[in-house]
């Protein structure tokens, strides 16, 4: 049975508005008239990180509140004026959190205040730096924006400066659309041909902007079957105060339900499967594709001039618009469309490492001995607190990681499989030994398929997979994975990611929890 596209929103709102409520009760509100060192985090999970090291020499705010999700999360006035106060600033970073609340934190900081992006930082403490590897299993092949390395030394560019990608011309027998579907199921459209293209605005109705190094996913939609081109053009604004510069100008060809060896490229490479995309390189400034065959990351990709590729967007990739007024855009309800899928959803970008360090506690020691080293050097009057307190904390954390190991230990090898929602958790599977048999990345544009269940449910009936896991603030975007594992009769348990709730709020708890419950799930 398939769940209706609106009911899934209808269970995402409920969900939201709930953490909404969970996360307002947590908000901190800092003080430029304390005797106390000011410090603001991004998430809760670093918050409960510095509190452990400073105790009461400290007063700490997160941006993200309890409940919240770091990769969606949109600040407020509030968190702006906690930035202002603070001395010290932590971020996790590796393209972790919301662009917005990254600018809110860069923008709002003082001049002589600290900042420790903690992922980058935290590998002269021995962290451990894992990949991102995506291997979404589609029909077509996976395609995004990226923008490839971070333009520091070419051209002077930071974590808040802005790759701007516009769609300037499409040619073709139909319109062309590159739209989001964020997690309540609203769209933000970047590229629509429908309604043309305005130079004199810049095109800013037909743009998209990505921090350097990280890349999205986007639905790409066809009206009609034919050969299409994109004209795209690429420009960096290192900060909101200077003119963008030009980087280059590319067209890029697709064919929709038709031949690829009739777009008339001369030597095509037709990508056809994996995961492409169409790529602004800071280092050589050129518009280009780079192509994944293998979803292995960084050491399977190819890269290739615009001009070389076809993108096939075969028959097979024909659907309809979804009912909805967000999709409206896409023409009425019911209206055949050809459309290769954003695949993970929400609002997903990222870069090449995976940012949930801390699911290895090696990595969470990592990150208080940074955090400890900081907090010193901002405040060396009650550096012997820092230390001491410090101390006691990696004690409890080397504690918690024996406890990993042991509790973890006692799961079956051939049980040892993670299925879940989100892909936060190769770190723990890395380091714990399991193996992450899958997550669930429906695509959010039309209604989880047949295939989709049927492929979820073998893997499940193959592995021999006695339970999958599901995030609490996630569960809203689960019911594809619940009712599968409803009807193959196993369980469905709760681990946590990143974020806390009103049952975990400490580090130790989330970890710890995480341990109790994989052995209970997959032990039996």
């Amino acid at each position: 049975m398939r769940v209706p596209f609106l009911r899934l929103i209808a269970i995402a709102v409920s969900a939201l508005l709930a953490t909404a409520l969970v996360g307002c009760a947590n908000k901190t509100a800092l003080s430029n008239h304390s005797d106390r060192l000011q410090v603001v985090t991004t998430t809760p999970l670093l918050r409960d990180l510095v509190e452990q090291v400073g105790k009461d020499r400290v007063e700490v705010a997160s941006i993200v509140p309890d409940g919240g999700d770091p990769h969606s999360y949109e600040p407020t006035l509030r968190d702006s004026r906690n930035v202002v106060y603070a001395d010290v600033a932590f971020s996790n970073y590796a393209l972790l959190e919301e662009r917005n609340v990254i600018k809110t934190l860069d923008a709002n900081l003082r001049a002589d205040a600290v900042s420790v992006s903690l992922a980058e930082e935290a590998v002269k403490y021995a962290a451990e730096i894992i990949p991102l590897v995506e291997n979404v299993n589609l029909d077509t092949v996976w395609l995004g924006l990226r923008a490839q390395g971070d333009g520091a030394d070419r051209y002077g560019a930071n974590r808040t400066s802005k790759v701007l990608v516009s769609a300037t011309e499409v040619t073709g027998p139909g319109d062309m659309f590159a739209y989001l579907t964020g997690s309540l199921g609203d769209t933000d459209v970047y590229f629509n041909s429908a309604d043309g293209f305005d130079p004199a605005t810049g095109y800013k109705h037909d743009t998209m902007s990505l921090p350097p190094a990280a890349h999205t996913h986007l639905s790409w939609t066809f009206s009609e079957p034919g050969i299409y081109t994109l004209t795209l053009e690429a420009s960096l604004q290192v900060d909101d105060t200077s003119r963008p510069v030009h980087l280059d100008t590319a067209t890029f060809t697709f064919a929709v339900g038709v031949n690829p060896a009739d777009a008339g490229v001369t030597d095509p490479l037709v990508l056809d499967e994996g995961h492409a995309d169409l790529t602004v390189n800071l280092d050589t400034s050129a518009l280009e594709v780079r192509f994944d065959p293998e979803g292995g990351g960084d050491h399977t990709q190819q890269t290739y001039p615009a001009n070389r590729v076809v993108i096939d967007v075969p028959a097979k990739a024909l659907d309809e618009v979804p009912g909805g007024s967000q999709f409206r855009f896409l023409g009425k309800p019911g209206t055949r469309v050809y459309q290769l899928p954003q695949a993970v959803l929400g609002k997903h970008v990222h870069g090449e490492i995976d940012p949930h360090l801390w699911q290895n506690v090696r990595n969470g020691i990592a990150y208080v001995q940074l955090l400890r080293d900081t907090l010193i050097a901002a405040d060396p009057t009650h550096a012997r607190d820092y230390a001491a307190n410090a101390s006691s904390y990696l004690k409890e954390l080397e504690d918690t990681e024996d406890y990993m190991h042991r509790t973890i230990d006692q799961i079956p090898q051939r049980s040892r499989y993670l299925i879940t929602t989100h892909d936060a958790f190769g770190y723990l599977a890395h380091a714990y030994h399991l193996n992450v048999a899958g997550f669930v990345a429906p695509n959010p544009a039309v209604e989880p398929s047949l295939a989709d269940r049927r492929k979820l449910a073998e893997t499940i009936r193959t592995l021999e997979v006695p339970a999958v896991f599901l995030e609490p603030n996630l569960r809203a975007r689960s019911n594809t994975l619940t009712e599968v594992a409803h009807e193959a009769g196993i369980k469905v348990c709760s681990i946590y990611g990143d974020s806390f709730d009103a049952e975990i709020r400490t580090y130790v708890q989330m970890m710890r929890f995480n341990a109790d419950s994989l052995r209970e799930c997959l032990s039996s």
